[in-house]
């Protein structure tokens, strides 16, 4: 597998990942995190246009995962109901997903992520149990709850390798 930046013609791969992650939480207990049609072409058109959108690919350079990872600050995470790690400058996760479950393309994605940042936030749902998993295996730790622009909770946490 290998990352590299996403680019305008990979909005309708990137979609269909969006699409098999939005099946995939609605099918494990999680059918709130992802609402309607979001996230969609204008949140890749917004993460494209920040530099900040990667797309993981396969053996067969299909797109097969992708992630927005970007420079902090957050502003969804100045408030938190806990306490960050640290103060350190960080980078952030948001809209990873996956096309397949059982590949490691999650945890490809967060290890190369780890690879280019000290610190980083991520956010996800409380019946995101997967997700919570994934992101413990790889040495992050819940801090705490912060809350959307939307005013959805959601569980937060931070890796800081410092």
């Amino acid at each position: 597998m290998q990352i590299r930046p996403a680019q305008i013609t990979d909005i309708p791969a990137i979609s269909r990942v969006f699409d098999a992650a939005r099946i995939y939480m609605r099918s494990h207990g999680n059918p709130y995190q992802w609402p309607g049609s979001y996230p969609g072409e204008i949140e890749i058109k917004r993460d494209l246009a920040h530099g900040s959108a990667f797309v993981c690919l396969d053996t067969a350079q299909k797109i097969c995962g992708y992630m927005d990872f970007e420079e902090g600050p957050d502003p969804c995470y100045h408030y938190i109901e806990g306490a960050w790690l640290s103060e350190d400058p960080y980078h952030v996760i948001h809209r990873i997903a996956t096309l397949r479950q059982g590949e490691r393309i999650g945890s490809f994605l967060l290890d190369w992520a780890c690879t280019r940042a000290q610190a980083i936030r991520i956010d996800t749902h409380r019946d995101n149990y997967p997700m919570q998993q994934l992101l413990k295996s790889r040495g992050f730790r819940k801090c705490g709850v912060i809350y959307l622009e939307t005013g959805d909770a959601c569980l937060a946490f931070e890796l800081n390798q410092a």
